[in-house]
Order: structure tokens, then sequence, then C-alpha cells
């Protein structure tokens, strides 16, 4: 009843050190690798922070067409155009004192 054991051949040791070394690239790839588990988490947050900026400059744009409608000919901010006035040509009333 005794079996005596036998030692695997080298072809078996070779098929599964292949299988081995193959399984351990492909999920080094699948982490690692240009499509990988951390390339994806970089992109997801590249993409929200996009997001974020977009959001910001959707805001300032909407700004900016607010402050180009009032000042445009269909409609005209009198208290706007008297704000650019000073600031940008420096004017003033002529009942205003400067204190410099």
């Amino acid at each position: 009843m005794n079996t005596p054991r036998t030692r695997p051949t080298l072809g078996t040791i070779i098929y599964f050190a292949i299988s081995f070394l193959l399984s351990v690239y492909f999920t080094f790839a699948a982490v690692q690798g240009d499509y990988g588990l951390f390339r994806r988490v970089q992109v997801q947050a590249e993409t929200r922070a996009l997001q974020a900026e977009k959001a910001e400059l959707e805001i300032a744009l909407a700004d900016l067409r607010n402050l180009t409608r009032r000042l445009s000919d269909d409609y005209l901010d009198i208290d706007l155009l008297d704000q650019q006035a000073r600031d940008v040509l420096g004017l003033l009333r002529a009942d205003e004192i400067v204190v410099r």
C-alpha cells in the first residue's frame, strides 16, 4: 500500500513558474499601468479639479456679462458708468473734494 512519491517534472515546474510570473505581471499592470487603478484615481482627481475651476470661471463670466450688459446701449446703469469713469479716467464731480 505504499506508493512511492514522485517529484514533479521540470515541465510542470516551468509551467507553474510562467503562470505565476504572468499573473504577477498582469496584476502589476492592472494597478500601476497606464490604464490601471492608480491612473484612474489620478484622472478622477484631475476631473474634479477641472470641474471646480470651470464652475469658478462660469461665475466670473456671468459677472462680466452682467457688467457688459449694464454698460450696453440698450440698458445703461448710470451708477456703474459713474464708477467706471471715476476708476478708469480719474474723473470727479465739481462738488467733490479730493483728500490725499
